[in-house]
Parts: C-alpha cells; sequence; structure tokens
C-alpha cells in the first residue's frame, strides 16, 4: 500500500507538471502569435524550376572543371532566356488526415489558382490519404472539381489515395500512382463501442430521450435495438450509394460494382482495374514539365493552435501505427 500511495503521488505530480508545462507552451505561443499579428494567413509560392536548376548546378559544379561549369551554366541562362516557357502548372499537396483539416488551405490555394488560371494551364495535386469523415472529404472532392473544365487537373498518388482519398482522386482528368501506392478503399464504415453492459453492472442507468423515430440509432451507454442498426445499416449503404455515383461520374468506364467493395488495390492492379491511368512518381513528372513548363508550388499557410497541431499529431500517429 505504500509503495501504491508513493506511485500514485510521483504520478500526480508527473501529470501536473505536464500539465503547467503545457500551459506554459500555450501561453507564449499565444503571444507570439499576438506579437506578429494574430491569425494572419498567407499564401506562400516557390518556383519548382529554380530548384531543379540549383540541384543541377551543383552537381556539376562538384563534376565538372570551375571553368568549364560556368560556360555551361551561362550557355544554359541563355537558352532559358531564349525559350520562355509558356505553360504554366500549379502544383498542391494535400496530405489528408481522418477530418480532412488541410480542406481549408485547399479550398483557398484554388481559389487563388482561379484568379488568374486558363484553359492551358495545370493543376497537379500530390495527394495522400487514407480517408476519413464523409462531409469533410466530400467538401474536399468538391473543391478539386471547381477546377474541372477550367484548367487540365493532374492527381499524383505516391503512397496512398484510399476511401476519401480515392473520392478526391477520382475527380482529376489523369490519375498517376507509384507501382505500390494503396488505392481504393471503395466502401463505408461505422464503428462504436457500447458500454451498456458494463453500466448496468455497476446500476447505472442511462437515460436517452429523443424526439423523432431515427433521431439516434446506436448509442455509446444506452441499449442499441434492432431497429437501430438496421437504420444505421441503412444509413452507410446510402452514402456507400453515393459514394460510387460519384466516382461513377468522373470516371464513368469503371466497373463500379468490382471495385466498390471496400477493397484496396496496389498500383499495378490498380492500373489494370482502371481506377489510375498511369504509374508514375510525382517527381518523375514534375521533372519531365520543368523542361516546358513554368512549376509553380503553393501553400496556404494558417497558423493553428497548439492543441490543434497536437490533436493532428496524435491521429498522425495512430494511423501510422494501424499501418495505414
Amino acid at each position: 500500500m505504500e509503495f501504491l500511495q508513493d506511485y500514485g503521488l510521483f504520478f500526480a505530480k508527473t501529470i501536473t507538471l505536464v500539465l503547467a508545462l503545457l500551459l506554459v507552451a500555450t501561453a507564449l505561443a499565444g503571444i507570439g502569435s499576438r506579437s506578429r499579428g494574430g491569425s494572419r494567413a498567407r499564401l506562400e509560392t516557390k518556383k519548382l524550376n529554380r530548384q531543379y536548376d540549383e540541384y543541377q548546378q551543383t552537381l556539376e559544379r562538384s563534376l565538372l572543371e570551375r571553368k568549364a561549369a560556368r560556360r555551361l551554366h551561362k550557355q544554359r541562362a541563355k537558352e532559358r532566356k531564349q525559350n520562355k516557357l509558356e505553360q504554366r502548372v500549379f502544383v498542391l499537396d494535400f496530405n489528408g488526415d481522418i477530418r480532412a483539416s488541410q480542406v481549408d488551405n485547399l479550398r483557398e490555394e484554388i481559389s487563388a489558382i482561379l484568379t488568374v488560371a486558363n484553359n492551358d494551364d495545370e493543376v497537379v495535386v500530390r495527394l495522400q490519404s487514407g480517408g476519413g469523415m464523409v462531409p469533410n472529404y466530400g467538401l474536399a472532392a468538391a473543391e478539386l472539381a471547381r477546377l474541372k473544365g477550367r484548367v487540365k487537373l493532374t492527381i499524383m498518388i505516391d503512397r496512398i489515395a484510399a476511401s476519401g482519398g480515392y473520392l478526391m482522386a477520382c475527380v482529376g482528368d489523369r490519375i498517376y500512382a507509384s507501382p505500390f501506392a494503396i488505392i481504393g478503399s471503395i466502401g463505408v464504415i461505422a464503428q462504436l463501442p457500447n458500454f451498456h453492459r458494463l453500466l448496468k453492472r455497476h446500476h447505472v442507468d442511462m437515460e436517452l430521450l429523443t424526439a423523432g423515430d431515427h433521431k439516434r440509432t446506436l448509442t455509446l451507454f444506452g441499449e442499441n435495438t434492432e431497429q437501430g442498426r438496421q437504420k444505421l445499416q441503412e444509413e452507410l449503404e446510402e452514402t456507400h450509394q453515393l459514394f460510387k455515383d460519384y466516382i461513377r461520374r468522373f470516371r464513368p468506364s469503371l466497373a463500379i460494382e468490382r471495385i466498390a467493395t471496400g477493397e484496396y488495390w496496389l498500383g499495378e492492379r490498380a492500373l489494370e482495374l482502371g481506377l489510375i491511368d498511369a504509374l508514375q512518381t510525382s517527381d518523375d513528372y514534375l521533372l519531365e514539365l520543368s523542361s516546358r513548363a513554368q512549376l509553380l508550388h503553393l501553400r496556404y499557410l494558417r497558423r493553428q493552435s497548439l492543441g490543434r497541431r497536437v490533436s493532428l499529431s496524435l491521429e498522425t500517429a495512430i494511423r501510422e501505427w494501424r499501418g495505414y
């Protein structure tokens, strides 16, 4: 008992210290944010052609004699001036979590592009997501659909675009993926624990009052009914049908009933099934484009609270632990 008391006291002190440090960090973050102008957000751009040129020059300086490297650099600079790159390619990144929290940044990036874009331009979206909440990913797909008919939309999948991630990907005019990228998982899932029997064992009652036959289907603490289970299953089936209809709208040649089983496939097999159009990494695709187009990477930055950043980090860690 004495050991348990000492351990409990130590544990309480540790928790108190951690909470105190978090409060201090939050306060400092708030002060820093106010000093930098509060919650201001900005659009950041980066010329990828310049980045590739720097790579090339760095290696050439190491491989060639100094005079030869200088001559080659001057010659290439002259060629670039003569061959003006008229095609424009805007590059976006979308790294999706369960809540598709980056969708707010995506909508701003797309709005910015549409202020200057024309039909000759291309938007390349480097997409990575294992899916998540239906309304959030539905909005993300709808934001991408704003680009349809205005620019060429290319989706690049290097690692994973599953479930809600593929809902976004299917909007693209062309979909490219690496050979071992995870594609598909066209299905809907809902799960939750139920503590009713545990509460009942300890003589704890849970009162749940609703107005409307289907206001609540399954609950965490109440006693679930077969009627509630059936209603939730109907809702899942309806959402799944909407998911399939949306994919069919943008990729009508897909055998939708064959691939909308909740399964996922790696890139090679996804190509055979028509889920993607070609096998290629985003790095290879952009490097090819850099010789004939201006590549501009866009990123809309907004400050997030410390609590928000911690919760997103935990979600990412859990997803990685689960293996997708």
